[in-house]
């Protein structure tokens, strides 16, 4: 399947570009960007084409990647669905329901297949971890909280990120680990707090009840998703902010990890590794762990 990608920023051509030039069975032929100059870059890195003309390259190819503020998304990815591309699109879609809304209507009126990429969501160890949640059942509520800076990193050059904030940034992130367990949003009231830090009061379909509290400008950083109920929510769990995970013969330097009910057979361990959530079942690891010295050890004994 041959990509067009529409975006010459870092997330583009770092992730986006790389991703899909290693991707089986894809090909990624074009690039797109509000700056020509950029979008020459690009295609130079890659040894692709450079478009001048947004329609030409949709015209070019057979599916759209974006990664452009989502205000300038949202109108080029209902443009391309409407043209029959398929679309990998970035979070979030829209800023109005309306522009969200005109894509789902090009996607749904075309048949086009689309999708939102979620680096917490579709990383395998989180579908692990989804599936687990899934099956254990008896949820009452859940809490995700997402604080950080992109101060000093590479997305700091991002004004959108700046005006709008962790709630229009890494929310969609959390909401797509909640949503799943939870069910889907039938209410919301928020509030917005010291650092630019947005928490909202989530209630679902379900029943049950979640909080959000994110932020982009935090002199703190931590990434925490967990659920509790009837299943239990272990009041023994604790947050190592800098250990050396030992996982099997790979080494994990000064990661925060969150370590959940040791002892029972489907216990959980979250880390954070890269910027994104992974969950690990630890019923087939011996688990080791030596606060003095901060490290945590995990051994396969399947």
């Amino acid at each position: 399947m041959r990509f067009g990608l529409l975006g010459t920023g870092y997330w583009a051509a770092e992730t986006h570009a790389a991703a899909l030039v290693a991707a089986p069975g894809t090909e990624l032929a074009a690039v797109w960007g509000r700056d020509p100059a950029k979008a020459a870059t690009v295609a130079d890195r890659y040894g692709i084409r450079p478009y001048d003309d947004v329609d030409e390259l949709i015209a070019a190819v057979d599916a759209v990647a974006i990664a452009l503020p989502p205000q300038v998304q949202a109108p080029l990815a209902a443009r391309a669905a409407r043209a029959g591309k398929h679309l990998f699109l970035d979070k979030p879609l829209a800023l109005t329901v309306a522009a969200a809304d005109e894509v789902v209507a090009a996607v749904d009126a075309t048949g086009v297949d689309s999708v939102v990429f979620f680096t917490s969501r579709f990383n395998p160890p989180a579908v692990d971890f989804l599936h687990h949640a899934l099956a254990t059942g008896g949820w009452d509520g859940g809490r995700a909280t997402l604080l950080g800076t992109v101060v000093g990193t590479p997305y700091d050059a991002s004004p959108w990120r700046h005006q709008y904030g962790g709630l229009w940034d890494v929310g969609p992130h959390a909401l797509s680990l909640l949503i799943p367990v939870l069910g889907r949003i039938t209410g919301v009231s928020a509030a917005l707090g010291p650092h630019q830090t947005a928490t909202a009061l989530l209630t679902h379909e379900s029943g049950a009840v979640s909080t959000m509290t994110l932020s982009l400008a935090s002199p703190v950083t931590t990434w925490d998703v967990s659920f509790y109920g009837t299943s239990g929510w272990d009041p023994d769990a604790f947050l190592m902010p800098g250990v050396d995970l030992m996982f099997d013969t790979i080494s994990y330097k000064n990661f925060p990890v969150v370590v959940l009910n040791l002892n029972a057979p489907s216990a959980l361990l979250g880390f954070q590794l890269g910027g994104i959530v992974g969950h690990k079942f630890l019923s087939k690891y011996r688990v080791g762990i030596d606060l003095e010295r901060s490290v945590l050890r995990l051994k396969n004994v399947s």
